[in-house]
């Protein structure tokens, strides 16, 4: 039998990632659906843009541009890890990271373009509510629909910098070492021809 603290905060910790696993999906529709009060909304208050400032102003400001990149899009989450931080008494976390899958879909003047894309993220619990800190996004890649990813070296879009995935992630890079050419044929299997 449980004692009833334990349970208690069992309870909290499964509201606060069922509250968490909400943002990814509530960011994909306020994307697809251009409505940017939403999008805003789901950042604190302090959010910081590096260089673009802070606030929620400057994140507006940031992004409705960028949303003009593209006429339609289509932002479909696939899976979403989440670590809860520590507890801070009574009031219970107030911190979590995680990491979301996600295939995007934009359609850019003639072009469809698609994304593989892992966002890395930190949530805060700000007025009771589940936000996020801080929204990284990084890319396998972005080619139109009629390419393959290596015909466009990854980067169809050509938006910014290249693809920082797989790369970016160490188990990556000790798993396949830099001067490692890229495997071509079938795998190696131990005790097969």
């Amino acid at each position: 039998m449980m004692d009833r603290s334990s349970l208690e905060r069992r309870l909290e910790l499964a509201e606060a990632r069922w509250e968490i696993g909400q943002l990814p999906i509530r960011y994909a529709l306020a994307v697809d659906q251009r409505d940017i009060d939403t999008w805003v909304s789901l950042f604190v208050p302090d959010v910081r843009l590096g260089r673009h400032g802070t606030g929620r102003e400057a994140l507006r400001g940031f992004i409705e541009p960028q949303l003009r990149w593209f006429y339609r899009s289509i932002h479909l989450i696939c899976g979403h890890r989440i670590e809860i931080g520590p507890d801070h008494g009574d009031g219970g976390p107030i911190t979590a990271t995680g990491q979301v899958y996600c295939r995007a879909e934009h359609e850019v003047d003639d072009r469809w373009v698609v994304m593989a894309i892992r966002y890395d993220d930190r949530y805060r619990r700000d007025g009771g509510q589940w936000l996020f800190e801080q929204r990284v996004e990084r890319h396998w890649y972005a080619a139109d629909l009629l390419e393959r990813p290596q015909q466009a070296g990854f980067d169809s879009w050509q938006v910014g910098p290249p693809p920082a995935l797989p790369g970016h992630d160490p188990a990556w890079a000790a798993f396949w070492p830099a001067n490692h050419a890229a495997p071509t044929g079938r795998p190696v299997v131990e005790g097969r021809p």
